[in-house]
């Protein structure tokens, strides 16, 4: 199984809270991106690479709630509670061209496949019945998209690139695995940590900056 680095999610109380912060670290104000009616958030967006972006993502306050637990845990005490104090890199998700396959082969649950929609963008995307981020934020949420087109493909150069991706969990062995099924054991180091954390280096114009 191979799985590609798709995208960052990084996560705010609100989407002009989240694009001011990000703005203020990285030098660059992230583009709006629109609105996932069925989850009822939105999102600004932010390129890293030629197939790689920083998506921002809140809850949008004009949208309608949906009937089941909003995607990356919004919905959940605890990360309304860390939000408030501030916008967190939260979660990052992984492109594959069989999505099936790949979330079959997690030993550890992704969640099911769904279709997907953003303006005349269309996806699909794996995600948990209750809303949990997948190996608390450290595994990643998988993506497929059907067509040639790629939300990156269409933001202008933000003068950003990755220049590592690393998580710290309770449980090291079992997330590690779960990547190694994945094709992804290189793309993300884990270690073992108390509370389950991720950190992405960015090199900017400004120099390097750590999400």
């Amino acid at each position: 199984m191979i799985a590609l680095l798709d995208h960052l999610v990084v996560a705010a109380a609100t989407l002009e809270q989240g694009e001011d912060h990000l703005e203020a670290m990285l030098g660059v104000r992230p583009q709006r991106g629109g609105k996932h009616v069925a989850m009822g958030t939105h999102n600004s967006l932010l390129r890293l690479d030629a197939r790689t972006y920083v998506e921002l993502i809140a809850v949008d306050p004009e949208g309608v709630a949906p009937p089941r637990p909003r995607w990356f845990a919004l919905d959940a005490p605890a990360m309304r509670e860390a939000l408030s104090s501030g916008p967190k890199l939260i979660h990052w998700s992984a492109r594959t061209d069989d999505i099936e396959s790949a979330a079959r082969s997690s030993p550890m649950d992704v969640g099911r496949v769904h279709p997907m929609e953003r303006g005349s963008l269309r996806w699909r995307i794996t995600i948990p019945d209750d809303g949990h981020l997948p190996g608390d934020g450290i595994l990643p949420t998988l993506i497929q998209w059907p067509d040639a087109r790629h939300p990156a493909d269409g933001l202008p150069d933000s003068g950003l690139r990755l220049a590592a991706l690393a998580g710290s969990h309770p449980q090291p062995a079992a997330i590690r695995a779960a990547l190694g099924k994945l094709g992804l054991a290189e793309i993300l180091k884990v270690t073992f940590g108390e509370t389950p954390r991720l950190a992405a280096m960015l090199h900017t114009r400004r120099g390097a900056v750590t999400l």
